[in-house]
């Protein structure tokens, strides 16, 4: 009994630890952040209304810099989840053999390189098509949309082949027993039983994209770009605003406002795991009402 009651409060503690983590970096964001957190945070010397609706341009704020960074979650959304549930599905239900044994091996070398590589590629990537096929292209949102998608696309086929794999032999049954086709048991029975899981791909995705930074500082970010105009143009992002912050600030007031920037990509990372989770509660009870 003794014993149990050791490991229990162990438990209880490890448990805690994260929260306590957790609290302290917020609290410490906080502190530091200071008297920077509020509107001339985000939006400087413009008016927060012509900021939004008219596109006026923002100097001394990170409102660039946090439309640039959902640029990018969004660009690497579009990018992984659709081509990693399609791959995850492949993996799960219909390769076998070599197939996929090469498969599981591609992903899993893709999922250990390093974010500068990802960014080293599309360097490289831009280089080739400036010798090439085209002279003018050069970095910008799209490029850097594209080799975030392409980090976390191995989140995305991990987590839908294995939350399929995990499904009871059972549940596969319901399909052949109602005379549906294969591909009509996975769309209506086996990709929404196993949503929870790939919503969880999906929020590790998000916030791999909101937060890394080696990608987009070799793909198209720069300090002072102002909104993004297109996809073929330069922009500014939470975490590379951060970096330089950090690196290059000249008084603690300057400082102090990278260290709220820190708290608002926190809080900006936060809201979009929430909406997330959100999506996938409606989505789930959309079936349950339709089944």
């Amino acid at each position: 009994m003794k014993t149990y009651r050791i490991f229990s409060l162990f438990c209880w503690i490890c448990a805690a630890l994260p929260v306590a983590g957790m609290v302290g970096l917020l609290g410490f964001l906080a502190w530091k952040a200071g008297g920077s957190l509020g509107v001339p945070l985000f939006f400087g010397d413009t008016a927060p209304l012509d900021a939004i609706f008219k596109f006026a341009p923002v100097w001394d704020g990170i409102w660039p810099a946090c439309v640039g960074t959902l640029c990018i979650v969004g660009l690497a959304g579009l990018t992984a989840v659709p081509v990693g549930i399609l791959a995850g599905v492949y993996l799960s239900e219909f390769a076998g053999g070599w197939p996929r044994r090469v498969l599981s091996l591609c992903v899993d070398i893709l999922a250990g390189a390093p974010s500068i590589l990802m960014g080293l590629f599309g360097f490289a990537l831009i280089l080739f098509l400036r010798h090439t096929l085209a002279p003018q292209a050069n970095m910008c949102l799209l490029l850097s949309g594209g080799c975030m998608g392409l980090l976390v696309l191995p989140y995305m086929i991990n987590a839908t082949a294995s939350t399929l794999g995990a499904l009871p032999d059972e549940l596969r049954l319901i399909g052949p027993s109602l005379g549906l086709t294969q591909w009509q048991a996975i769309r209506n029975i086996l990709l929404p039983s196993a949503g929870r899981g790939i919503m969880g791909g999906v929020v590790l995705s998000i916030g791999r994209a909101a937060e890394d930074t080696a990608v987009i500082m070799l793909t198209g970010v720069v300090a002072n770009a102002g909104l993004p105009r297109g996809l073929l143009d330069r922009y500014e992002a939470l975490p590379f605003f951060i970096y330089t912050t950090a690196a290059e600030y000249r008084d603690p007031a300057e400082l102090g406002r990278g260290f709220g920037a820190a708290l608002v990509l926190l809080g900006l990372t936060t809201a979009l795991f929430l909406a997330a989770g959100l999506l996938h509660r409606a989505m789930e009870n959309r079936w349950r009402n339709g089944a």
